[in-house]
């Protein structure tokens, strides 16, 4: 092993904090991985981890060492980036991480048509909404639909999503439309439980942002499942445009209290934050953004046709 594959192994581990994690990650034995770290602390001649009890932990040497490494291995990347893009088309694997919903009807398409331009880039598409840590579970990239990103965060934002509240008609009849979000307490709700509480829904009133109680009877972390809810005369739930809209266009639920917004949710590109971005990574995002933007101007040129 050469010294930036040992540095790169050094990293990994550092980072996942686990010889067997690592190991498994890269497809080799345990005790390679284990074999070829104390290599690397037999030539430096110093103590870069030790072992408690639940994992390892880094020396001061090894958290110094850690930093250095980065730094090189990034540049290194960099350097070979910059040539590589001047002659070649992308190329190489890219693990992406994609919200279950959004991913599958508005990011998909995308991704097999990018995939179709790009043959030699190998895409691995993981369908979730778990909230991952990009850099233990080794993903490029990550799409994220949310309300507010984290500190520390490394993200683009590449498109936006309005959020609708959403009734059956047979509801409405039987149990009246709310006219103010105050109401909402009064009606049977649907809580999506992955956005914190799925009992408080905000709004905007008169300009300001406002927490509203609701009564929750049924639960779920995915959104399609609730707006099927709702179409079902279940109750009233809350769900971003991209789960809908077809919902709408069937006319199996209608929009209520349209005349009290609820946050904007963001479209966020995730990257790790240790690491040079690839080339290869920075296109998939560029094209996403520019495929998303030029569905958002579609969709408010037809509202605004329909508005005439």
């Amino acid at each position: 092993m050469d010294r930036l594959d040992a540095m790169q192994l050094f990293v990994r581990v550092a980072e996942l904090g686990s010889f067997a994690a690592a190991a498994q990650q890269i497809g080799v034995a345990r005790s390679v991985v284990t074999r070829q770290i104390a290599g690397l602390e037999t030539h430096l001649g110093i103590k870069l981890m030790v072992r408690s009890t639940r994992r390892l932990a880094l020396t001061s040497a090894g958290t110094a060492y850690l930093e250095k490494c980065r730094v090189i291995l990034n540049l290194v990347e960099a350097a070979e980036t910059g040539v590589a893009e001047e002659r070649q088309t992308p190329r190489g694997s890219i693990r992406i991480s994609l919200p279950l919903s959004y991913g599958l009807k508005r990011l998909a398409p995308l991704l097999l048509d990018f995939s179709r331009r790009y043959p030699e880039v190998v895409l691995d598409m993981d369908y979730s909404d778990r909230r991952i840590n990009l850099i233990e579970e080794g993903i490029d990239l990550a799409v994220r639909v949310t309300r507010q990103l984290d500190a520390g965060d490394v993200a683009r934002r590449i498109g936006s999503s309005h959020m609708m509240v959403l009734a059956a008609p047979a509801y409405l009849s039987r149990h009246g439309a709310p006219r103010h979000p105050a109401e909402l307490a009064h009606h049977l709700c649907l809580g999506y439980t992955n956005a914190g509480s799925a009992t408080v829904w905000q709004f905007i009133v008169d300009g300001q942002l406002e927490n509203f109680q609701v009564r929750s009877h049924l639960n779920a972390n995915n959104g399609d499942v609730l707006t099927e809810a709702a179409a079902q005369g279940l109750g009233i739930t809350c769900q971003p445009d991209f789960i809908a809209e077809d919902f709408l266009a069937s006319g199996r639920v209608v929009k209520v209290l349209d005349d009290f917004p609820s946050p904007e949710l963001g479209i966020y590109a995730m990257l790790p934050s240790n690491r040079h971005v690839p080339h290869r990574v920075r296109v998939l995002m560029d094209t996403l953004a520019e495929q998303l933007a030029q569905r958002s101007a579609t969709n408010n040129s037809l509202r605004s046709d329909d508005n005439r």
